[in-house]
């Protein structure tokens, strides 16, 4: 039965609604008049789909909301559909779970019930993402005109899909005036691949066309699902005032004109490629913005003008024309780059634009700007720039010494006074975390790095089976000198370290393989022998199982492993739709194995790939398969990585398939101060966008020099190779 009270806001005619089952809360949805709010009681509401529709009016919305805010919990298989109008939704967290369909809030009932003038705010979804990376959703999808996303909380997508999405359909209102401002838009690690975006408003078929919605003091931290933190695909739009905390990735006018960017700040902090603002189309605007610390370079600089290619089909890139890039300070960023990804393709430059009274202090004194192209089409006039040896600008760029400042506001500014109509303005007022998201919710705490937890002293008559099974996440297992005996694979679901003691020399003996990261897991191994000799082969030392929540990580540090030589043995497997932040070898030892670093599961053409970064330096590979074997493959431009990096390392006597290193695929490649020998080479492949790879000061000793291969680009193969020493094969 619905407990129905009189509202003390409405006490003329408006009832509470308090349900405790979905029963009653389907009967209430029924007789639900304007002024009502139906309240779920407090407690968990699993495997709810919940439909929220009815006809409010601007003075009595209907609402729905929580009898305590942050205590009603939507877990397991839940969504919410919202269709009518004058509607409002409050108070709810979803997490605990994910949607059984492609969106977890979605402003309409069906393809013909949309959503108008309705809201939802202090609506948290946290950590709220399907176990499979590759399994597309919307936590937030918009449709309809006039709604409102506001003083709400998201946190922790991992799987592929817009954070929250504009949607413009064919046959909707496309005019859509709605606003999303005042959320906390919080960590959103990289996807591994395209479609990760935060924000999203339309998409390219409807893009020529108007959608005036405003994204404004929203907080933007650590979002780096991919290059395009908000992806504007349509016209009229206005992004002002939002803060950027070390987001991988920029804001991007990807298709559409006449946009507005206007008073937002960025503070990269030096994260690798942080960015500011990416312009592309007609009539667009990016004025009196602050950037500080961005280090991204291309698509991710600062500020990215784009070549067009002539006659563009809608999905490509139109021609810049009248852009406006005006009163920006751009403070220790590493790069500005102008007629962006010039090449046979994109062959229109940027025409009729100004680039005016902006504020640029290069990162560690260097001049920042580059020109992929002609950019004869770009006005610049009084301009500043910190004094740089040889510009790359002259007239209107002045160069000066520039000294700065920082305001009360926490921005920096010129200390010459006349320098004050020059770059960003001075009463920019950083949005606060108190002012948005919901007051009552701050995240979960973040799951517990390695070695955070206890140190758990194992003796080796230990069961280390059993002593994996009762750690708690960051524990650290302390092994003692003596021989473990591993029957089956240890399986791991937290983060968990296996460590020899100081001065221990343990070795953990295999017989098959050593441990399967589950769940949750992750793992580190220090200084420890691994003892695999009479495994059959055919398998992995360490394997990453299927339907493991993505962004886990692995670490070997002082680690010696001997594999059994017959058979296949590979050090590290990771199933399709898993994700490791970073893969970091150090002073460590493989011989007579596979592949130590197996990274190839990931086949599809979209731009998947398994690892975001691998790190190897100051080992030594012996007999092996290959050292690491990584693909990514598609020709798709928004991800940040892989990255790989090699150094100080030795490989002897390895190779199959005429490779003893091969990298396909990755944004960057480093790969410096190694020997190779008796061995076969390396071989980078170049698949998309326009990757970064150094091959230098390495030694081959009886082994073919590095080879770099271009499967898109036209021209030579990209990279460097510098201070390589080759000695033929005798």
């Amino acid at each position: 039965m619905v407990a129905m009270l009189v509202s003390a806001a409405h006490p003329a005619l408006a009832r509470d609604l308090l349900v405790t089952d979905q029963a009653q809360y389907k009967a209430a949805v029924k007789k639900a008049q304007p002024g009502d709010t139906i309240i779920l009681a407090d407690g968990e509401w699993r495997d709810f789909q919940i439909v929220f529709t009815g006809a409010g009016t601007a003075a009595k919305p209907i609402a729905l909301t929580a009898q305590t805010k942050g205590k009603v919990l939507v877990t397991g298989q839940s969504n919410l559909r919202i269709a009518g109008k004058f509607l409002l939704v409050s108070g709810l967290v979803f997490k605990d779970g994910a949607s059984p369909t492609d969106q977890v809030i979605s402003f309409r009932r069906d393809s013909r019930t949309l959503a108008s003038d309705s809201r939802v705010t202090e609506v948290v979804i946290d950590g709220y993402s399907k176990t499979d990376r590759r399994a597309e959703d919307i936590w937030v999808a918009l449709y309809g005109t006039g709604n409102r996303v506001d003083h709400s909380h998201f946190e922790g997508k991992t799987n592929a899909g817009v954070t929250l999405a504009v949607i413009r359909r064919a046959g909707d209102p496309l005019d859509n005036g709605h606003r999303i401002d005042h959320n906390y838009f919080g960590p959103r690690p990289p996807l591994g691949s395209n479609g990760g975006e935060t924000i999203r408003i339309g998409t390219s078929e409807e893009s020529l066309s108007d959608s005036h919605t405003i994204v404004e003091r929203n907080i933007f931290d650590r979002t780096s699902g991919e290059v395009e933190i908000v992806s504007v695909k349509s016209g009229g739009n206005i992004v002002r005032e939002n803060l950027v905390l070390a987001s991988q990735g920029a804001f991007v006018l990807r298709h559409g004109n006449g946009n507005l960017v206007e008073r937002n700040i960025f503070f990269g902090k030096g994260v690798p490629d942080t960015g500011g603002v990416r312009i592309i189309n007609r009539d667009q605007i990016v004025r009196d913005n602050y950037f500080e610390g961005l280090a991204g370079s291309s698509f991710k600089s600062a500020i990215t003008v784009m070549n067009g290619v002539p006659n563009s089909v809608i999905n490509r890139y139109h021609q810049v024309a009248n852009a406006r890039i005006e009163g920006n300070s751009l403070i220790d960023v590493a790069r500005i780059t102008l007629a962006a990804g010039a090449d046979a393709e994109r062959s229109a430059p940027p025409v009729g634009s100004k680039f005016e009274r902006n504020l640029i202090v290069g990162a560690k004194g260097q001049d920042p700007f580059r020109a992929e192209g002609e950019i004869g089409g770009i006005a610049f006039a009084g301009n500043v720039q910190a004094k740089v040896a040889k510009p790359l600008l002259g007239a209107g760029v002045e160069q000066r010494e520039v000294k700065l400042e920082r305001a009360a506001n926490g921005l920096l500014y010129p200390a010459d006074a006349a320098l004050a109509a020059v770059g960003a303005p001075r009463d920019l007022k950083p949005v606060t975390r108190e002012e948005v998201g919901a007051s009552w919710y701050r995240g979960d705490t973040p799951e517990a790095a390695f070695g955070t937890g206890v140190t758990r002293p194992i003796a080796a008559n230990a069961s280390l089976t059993q002593a994996v099974a009762d750690a708690k996440a960051g524990d650290t297992l302390a092994l003692a000198t003596g021989t473990y005996d591993i029957a089956a694979p240890l399986t791991v679901q937290r983060r968990l370290t296996i460590a020899g003691a100081k001065d221990a020399k343990p070795v953990l003996r295999v017989a098959s393989s050593l441990a399967r990261i589950e769940g949750g897991g992750g793992l580190r191994l220090e200084n420890l022998a691994i003892d695999a000799s009479a495994s059959p082969g055919n398998g992995a030392l360490i394997a990453v199982g299927a339907g493991v929540a993505p962004n886990y990580s692995i670490a070997l540090d002082r680690v010696s492993v001997r594999g059994p030589g017959k058979g296949r043995l590979d050090g590290i497997t990771m199933a399709p739709g898993t994700f490791a932040d970073d893969v970091t070898i150090t002073n460590s030892d493989f011989s007579s194995m596979g592949v130590v670093v197996a990274a190839t599961g990931e086949q599809q053409p979209k731009g998947w790939y398994p690892m975001e970064r691998l790190t190897i330096s100051g080992s030594r590979f012996a007999g092996v398969a290959m050292v690491a074997d990584i693909l990514r493959k598609g020709t798709d431009e928004s991800t940040f990585g892989p990255w790989f990096a090699m150094a100080g390392s030795s490989v002897a006597d390895s190779g199959a398939g005429g490779a003893s290193l091969r990298i396909s695929g990755a944004q960057h490649t480093d790969i410096a101060r190694n020997s190779f020998a008796k061995s076969d080479g390396i071989l980078v492949i170049h698949s998309v966008g326009a990757p970064e790879t150094r091959i230098a000061s390495n030694a081959f000793a009886a082994t073919p020099a590095p080879r770099i291969e271009e499967l898109a680009w036209k021209g030579p193969p990209r990279g460097q190779l510098v201070g390589n020493v080759v000695e033929a094969r005798p």
